[in-house]
């Protein structure tokens, strides 16, 4: 059974996390505090950990359903997920020194630009996870136990 509380509450705690920083950066002096660094690198954990359990758990168990157009949904997804991993770190390259948590902003206005675009394109993701993928999974769930 999968436990869609669990990716409820990551997807709720991302979209919080992205708000919050999103909301904090409108500032430049803000970028720099130790506060939004803080929230940031929580963000990028979160975000690595609810992709690694939806590849893992959902994705992982659909690639092995006998029917087609269940292994094509976890495929777009893998392969969704093999995209958004690129250029988050890339873009987590390009703007932050994980190892010292900090942010490293040489163009505030480039900066701002990119994470928008960035957080967007993760809640996109969770919305498409949220409209397509868990509602797949409680219906094969609930198949397979009417087959039992």
């Amino acid at each position: 059974m999968t436990a869609f509380s669990q990716l409820h509450a990551q997807n709720h705690k991302i979209t919080e996390l992205s708000n919050v920083f999103l909301y904090l950066i409108q500032s430049r002096e803000m970028c720099d505090t130790e506060t939004a660094c803080d929230v940031f690198f929580e963000y990028t954990g979160k975000v690595r950990e609810h992709i690694e359990l939806v590849d893992r758990e959902l994705c992982g168990r659909l690639i092995s359903y006998p029917d087609q157009s269940v292994k094509n949904t976890a495929n777009r997804f893998l392969s969704g997920s093999t995209e958004i991993k690129r250029i988050f770190n890339k873009y987590l390259k390009d703007w932050c020194s994980e190892p010292h948590r900090r942010l490293q902003i040489r163009d505030y206005s480039e900066f701002l630009n990119e994470t928008e675009q960035m957080f967007a394109l993760v809640l996109d993701r969770i919305q498409r996870e949220t409209e397509h993928l868990y509602p797949l999974i409680r219906k094969l769930e609930e198949k397979d136990k009417v087959a039992a």
